[in-house]
C-alpha cells in the first residue's frame, strides 16, 4: 500500500492504496457509461477519483475504499486516480480514517523528470484548494 502523496502520474495500473471518499460531484455521461468525480484523501494528501458505471452508486461520502491496481493519469484534461479496466475499488470501512485535504495531487502541475524522461515530477502547486471541490466555509 502506498500513501497518496507518493503516487505520480503514469500509464500503468500499479497503485495499491486506501482512502476515504469525502465528496462526490454530479453524475455525467461518457458515451454509454455514467461517471462521477469524487474527492478522496488519506493522511498525506487528497486527489480526484473517477468513478465509473456502478461505482457511482456504490460509493458514498464517508466510505473507506481500498484501490488495487489503480491508475493515476489524465482523463481528457483532468488528472484523476481511478480503478481503470484492470483495477478494483472495494469498500472496506466507514468514517474512521484520518485524512488531509491538501495538497490535492490533481491540482498540481506535473512535468517531465530531468533525470528520467519516462517519469513525471511535481513542478508547481496550482492552488492549495481544489477548483472542483472548494473548501466549505
Amino acid at each position: 500500500m502506498v500513501f497518496l502523496q507518493d503516487i505520480v502520474p503514469a500509464a500503468q495500473n500499479t497503485i495499491n492504496t486506501r482512502f476515504i471518499l469525502l465528496e462526490k460531484d454530479r453524475l455525467s455521461k461518457e458515451g454509454q457509461e455514467k461517471t462521477c468525480l469524487a474527492l478522496v484523501a488519506d493522511e498525506t494528501a487528497s486527489v480526484h477519483f473517477q468513478l465509473w458505471g456502478t461505482e457511482c452508486d456504490t460509493f458514498e461520502p464517508g466510505d473507506i475504499i481500498c484501490l488495487t491496481n489503480g491508475i493515476f493519469s489524465y482523463d481528457r484534461k483532468n488528472l484523476v486516480l481511478r480503478a481503470g479496466k484492470r483495477g478494483k475499488a472495494e469498500k472496506v470501512g466507514e468514517f474512521t480514517m484520518t485524512f488531509v485535504e491538501t495538497p490535492n495531487l490533481s491540482e498540481i502541475h506535473w512535468g517531465p523528470d530531468p533525470n528520467n524522461s519516462k517519469k513525471l515530477v511535481q513542478e508547481a502547486v496550482l492552488s492549495p484548494y481544489s477548483r472542483i471541490f472548494p473548501p466549505h466555509p
